[in-house]
């Protein structure tokens, strides 16, 4: 089905009105190559407008119930610190940032690394004290030409965070990054910006955590710009944990050079319509990815996994995991793309996605693709969507187990093969928590 133009142009209309309206508070003066930069993304926005589903990349992701809707843009929230405590992970410590309807919190949030070791400030802070600096950075990884969600959160960003990462620092404690979506009012969106800077031999872990409060419907058009110097070593989480009536749109972009190295897990727990693009750009020899997915839709959720890992210098290594499981009337899509350039020789890329449905109204699409212009490679990908075992299942059965148990712990087991991945021991035992729950009811 096919958004009607009246609901497709007030959306888009009340977007590019709240840029002309905000255009002097975005970022100061208009003149900076910073703002020229912002009206080129809106420009881009205004002439890609929506995707639909005849757009290839969008086939199996119709935003047709997303555009109907009208939002509060960047939305004023009530939301306390004492309200804020019931959504805390317990025994999470390091460096928490606040963001309630894509603005920080300052108030709120708690940073407790020593400067040397890290610099960690709000977007909108940032853009004020040196709109130069930051716009050396600002879109330039994350290109928003062929994007429309990336070229409208480009244009319309006005808060999130900047981490720039020292030569040769440690960051010892990790950034967690809590991103609020406050609902209990009315629809609101928010368009959250982050640059994350790791120079030459440093190393960080960064988690990025979505909630949700209310009932009314939430929408995060977030995109994250991440640059890793020679040798510098990354690790980075994303939690969603949302309502059923949040939409949620995800870029991460990153750009490794030499010897640089990428972790990420991302997990799905809950939202009605996800879409996460994690793109990689491997332009140095020896760099190497490793990405981790879970994803667990179930009633009508929707959610889709759209990853690219281009292979751009000789000798890199990249490998992908990522595992659904559906029940109900969830759907699920997964689209991963090795990208390996001429020059890219000795390349060694990784891909698999493993799926297990629970209901015959649930689906998923899969689709891996290779594009590889060397001849000196090492490539495979793989998928495969399927049921529970039943042999597995019998077996437990007969040893005394319960059913629904047994069938709990199997699932438990094959989520593992991700969660293990997450190192921060609290936001793992949280997860599992919730994961435990979801597959019991």
């Amino acid at each position: 089905m096919t958004p009607t133009y009246e609901s497709y142009t007030d959306f888009k209309n009340q977007l590019l009105t709240a840029f002309r309206e905000g255009e002097e508070r975005l970022n100061g003066e208009s003149k900076t190559a910073l703002h020229q930069v912002r009206r080129q993304a809106l420009t881009a926005f205004d002439q890609l407008g929506f995707p639909t589903i005849r757009h290839e990349e969008w086939k199996y992701s119709n935003v047709n119930s997303l555009i109907k809707q009208r939002f509060t843009i960047d939305g004023t929230s009530t939301l306390t610190a004492d309200e804020l405590s019931s959504l805390e992970i317990p025994n999470l410590e390091g460096n928490v940032l606040y963001f309630v309807n894509g603005h920080y919190q300052a108030e709120m949030s708690h940073i407790v690394s020593p400067a040397d070791q890290v610099q960690i400030g709000s977007l909108a802070d940032s853009i004020k004290a040196d709109p130069d600096g930051v716009g050396a950075h600002f879109a330039r990884y994350a290109d928003y030409k062929d994007s429309a969600f990336t070229a409208l959160n480009t244009a319309l960003a006005t808060d999130g965070v900047v981490i720039r990462v020292p030569a040769n620092a440690q960051v010892e404690q990790p950034i967690i990054l809590r991103f609020i979506s406050d609902a209990r009012v009315n629809n609101v969106a928010s368009q959250p910006r982050n640059l994350i800077l790791v120079g030459k031999n440093a190393e960080v872990t960064v988690t990025e955590s979505f909630r949700t409060l209310g009932d009314n419907s939430s929408f995060v058009n977030i995109v994250t710009e991440i640059s890793l110097d020679r040798d510098a070593r990354m690790q980075y989480y994303k939690v969603q944990d949302e309502t059923n009536q949040a939409y949620h749109i995800g870029t991460t972009q990153v750009h490794q050079t030499d010897n640089s190295h990428f972790y990420a897990a991302t997990v799905t727990l809950n939202g009605n319509f996800v879409r996460n693009n994690l793109n990689i750009v491997l332009n140095g020899q020896y760099a190497e990815a490793f990405m981790y997915g879970l994803y667990m839709p179930n009633g009508r959720q929707h959610v889709d996994n759209h990853t690219l890992v281009d292979h751009a210098m000789p000798n890199s290594y990249s490998n992908e995991l990522y595992k659904g499981i559906l029940d109900d009337s969830g759907t699920g899509v997964f689209n991963g793309k090795i990208f390996v350039r001429p020059d890219a020789q000795k390349t060694n890329a990784y891909q698999s996605c493993k799926n297990v449905v629970l209901s015959p109204n649930a689906t998923m699409n899969t689709k891996p693709q290779l594009e590889i212009y060397a001849d000196d490679v090492k490539c495979s990908h793989g998928t495969t969507t399927g049921q529970l075992n039943d042999e597995a299942l019998f077996y437990m059965r007969s040893r005394g187990i319960p059913k629904d148990e047994a069938r709990t712990l199997l699932l438990y087991a094959f989520a593992q093969d991700v969660l293990s991945q997450i190192k921060i021991q609290p936001i793992r035992d949280y997860l599992e928590g919730v994961i435990t729950a979801k597959l019991t009811k």
